[in-house]
């Protein structure tokens, strides 16, 4: 299972990095609040789509409060993320906009360590240091 969850890793990173430029293309001329719903629509679609396909709808009924209350605060969190990465993407350079976006990796491992108490080890501080200074260079 160790080759699944990093192929799986590696595939998101590919397809998020596809996601920045094609939205770039696309947004062009387009409302960045429009063009967020539009490709909020195809996300939907096709997450249900994953759902029916592996017939997992059934499990809709077992989801705990807990799990409902925080599925929505993430869904949230990632609607205002979305609204503000096409905001900036339509506006700025998508070779800046991208690079200050993924210092949410810093910002995760930091909430993470609060919020999750995960460890945050020499390695952790370390590579939340080499981003940030990276996310500098490539941004000044």
């Amino acid at each position: 299972m160790y080759i699944m969850w990093l192929l799986f890793a590696i595939l998101s990173s590919v397809f998020a990095a596809l996601t920045s430029i094609l939205a770039k293309i696309g947004i062009e001329g387009v409302n960045s609040n429009l063009a967020t719903a539009i490709r909020t629509a195809v996300v939907l679609i096709m997450s249900w789509a994953m759902v029916f396909i592996t017939n997992t709808q059934k499990g809709i009924g077992d989801i705990t409060q807990k799990s409902w209350i925080f599925l929505v605060l993430s869904g949230l969190a990632t609607g205002a993320s979305w609204l503000c990465y096409y905001k900036a993407l339509q506006i700025g350079e998508a070779s800046k906009v991208v690079p200050i976006d993924k210092l949410s990796v810093v910002i995760t491992l930091i909430l993470a360590f609060i919020f999750l108490h995960e460890q945050f080890t020499i390695k952790s501080v370390i590579g939340c240091i080499l981003i940030g200074i990276g996310t500098l260079f490539m941004v000044l």
